[in-house]
């Protein structure tokens, strides 16, 4: 299924994942990176925050969790994925009873309903994957183009997030580096794709169990790795090297 495991790009607020307290790390990715180009020393807590939180981590794994259980215990379609949409309004309504930033849920929520009700109308269990491996597909072609036209997506996300537009485009390091980093986040869609797009094809409700397995194993425990070495480049490059002076 899709929903709050369903990454978005590096540096996007919607990320799941919030700090109990909510003017902390509130932007999930986007603050850690921020740090990172700050020079702070990335700690455990500040990793944590950059891929959403031990919140958001739950967030992540338990929806796809519990359509893997669900539905290799009983081939029924209803409950596999009515079940993470119930999840999904539980973790909503505790994000809003903590006075917590409910982007992330609500983003999630509806990633959980839209998945479902393609289920349910198509009668086949898998179509639940298919807004998850739809989007995994744009953020691969947006990460491409960027590449193809010489402006890679990491590097205007960066750019974005400290302020400093396509000052990075100046220091040759940095271009490379965002360059780089671009073409590691383009492998982790492309990874995705080709292992999950054969297997959507495929009809029976083995094949779907099998993408469920995949969907989780590709999901969070993917995407963190990707991430924490996104940090930790940019912050190798930003404290070794000052802006470049565009005035």
């Amino acid at each position: 299924m899709t929903g709050p495991a369903e990454d978005p790009q590096p540096g996007r607020d919607a990320q799941p994942g919030r700090d109990p307290q909510p003017d902390r790390d509130s932007d999930g990715a986007g603050a850690a990176l921020r740090a990172a180009a700050a020079g702070e020393q990335l700690r455990l807590g500040g990793l944590l925050a950059g891929i959403g939180g031990p919140l958001g981590i739950v967030e992540g794994i338990v929806p796809s969790l519990a359509f893997l259980v669900l539905f290799t215990l009983t081939r029924q379609i209803a409950p596999a994925v009515v079940v993470p949409v119930v999840l999904g309004l539980l973790f909503l309504a505790y994000r809003l009873i903590r006075h917590q930033q409910p982007s992330s849920a609500v983003g999630g929520l509806f990633a959980l309903v839209v998945s479902a009700v393609l289920a349910l109308v198509t009668g086949r269990a898998s179509a639940a994957f298919l807004p998850g491996i739809l989007l995994n597909g744009g953020y691969g072609v947006a990460m491409l183009i960027s590449l193809l036209v010489g402006w890679p997506l990491i590097g205007v996300l960066v750019g974005a997030l400290l302020r400093e537009g396509s000052a990075w485009r100046a220091d040759p390091v940095k271009r490379r580096l965002f360059t780089w980093l671009t073409i590691l986040w383009l492998g982790l869609f492309a990874v995705r794709l080709l292992v999950e797009v054969p297997l959507y094809l495929a009809l029976g409700e083995a094949t779907t169990v099998r993408l469920a397995w995949v969907r989780l194993v590709l999901g969070v425990p993917l995407y963190a790795p990707v991430l924490v070495v996104t940090l930790l480049a940019v912050q190798s490059v930003y404290r070794r090297r000052p802006a470049p002076d565009v005035s």
